[in-house]
């Protein structure tokens, strides 16, 4: 059975229409027979998204980025994606935007929700978020960084500025024969530090003899200590502290006036009696030292005893004149 022209040329027309359409649907990135949902998503920046870009759930590619294009007048891009069927979540799941690798990239992923809300369906709207690049981090996190150090560079160029400032032509040589001196007292101390060294060497035989002998004497020491403590120098010094324990009683009665001592002390008539008693005592010695005769008189023929006469003079009046 032969076919006609006009059946040819209509059968090429159908094919090319066919070619047409599939051809369209593979460069719009578009199935022709697709169970997926049209969802949207709007940004402000989409840092580089391309149509095509795939769209994962927990890492599992679920669609693929249809369109992009500017939403508003200030500037917002509306993304226009696609996700299977096969997994239902919340329309208040989030798109977030981020980086696909170190070198550059976009992609996105849905970040799913199960809050008991009705799941997304088709051309709903997402809420969005986009997650900070590696480049963006490394800028937020190392332009402190960078700020520090450019005032840190500030701050050490003045404080340079002000050290040339301060060290003029004469602080500079002080400063070289402080350095100077100083190497020579390093040098000094080493060479004192060989020579201790040296007598350190020759006297150690002397040296662990006097520790040794040291050690003998403390041991002796805590000997003693015990010698002391067994003979009852404890109890010997708890009747000392007893003895000047009543000593001080004693003399605080002696200054209270009580005793025959504290009159002694306090009581000026005794005292004034006692002197008047000594001076009497005195005169009564310088009479029998004169006139022994008259207190002692052996008289065979019984003569007759001489009248009594007062001294020229009080000892003691002499020597208040």
């Amino acid at each position: 059975m032969k076919l006609s022209r006009e059946i040819k040329t209509g059968l090429i027309v159908i094919m090319g229409i066919v070619c047409v359409i599939f051809g369209y649907s593979f460069l719009k990135s578009t199935p022709l027979f697709d169970d997926s949902i049209t969802l949207y998503a709007v940004y402000d920046q989409v840092g580089g998204l391309q149509p095509g870009t795939a769209v994962s759930i927990n890492g599992y590619n679920v669609g693929k980025v249809n369109d992009i294009r500017f939403k508003d007048a200030k500037g917002n891009l509306l993304v226009t994606f696609s996700v299977k069927k096969e997994f239902a979540f919340s329309r208040n799941s989030t798109v977030e935007l981020y980086d696909t690798g170190i070198i550059g990239g976009k992609a996105l992923q849905i970040n799913p929700i199960f809050d008991g809300f009705p799941n997304a369906s088709k051309h709903d709207t997402l809420k969005t978020l986009i997650r900070p690049g590696l480049t963006e981090l490394a800028q937020q996190k190392l332009t402190p960084l960078f700020e520090k150090f450019e005032s840190a560079v500030t701050e050490a160029d003045s404080v340079l500025l002000n050290v040339n400032q301060v060290l003029d032509t004469r602080t500079k040589k002080d400063l070289r024969q402080a350095i100077t001196g100083l190497s020579e007292l390093m040098t000094s101390l080493n060479t004192s530090g060989k020579i201790l060294n040296r007598i350190l060497k020759s006297n150690e035989g002397k040296l662990e003899g006097s520790l040794t002998n040291f050690e003998e004497l403390t041991s002796n020491f805590a000997k003693l200590s015990d010698s002391l403590n067994n003979v009852g120098l404890g109890r010997t010094l708890a009747s000392l502290e007893s003895t000047v324990a009543n000593l001080d009683k004693l003399l605080g009665r002696i200054e209270k006036g009580d005793g025959t001592l504290g009159k002694l002390m306090k009581d000026e008539e005794l005292y004034g009696n006692l002197n008047n008693a000594s001076r009497e005592l005195d005169l009564l010695l310088q009479d029998f030292r004169l006139n022994p005769k008259r207190y002692v008189n052996v008289s065979v023929f019984g003569k007759k005893q001489k009248d009594y006469a007062v001294p020229d003079a009080d000892p003691a009046e002499k020597t208040k004149n």
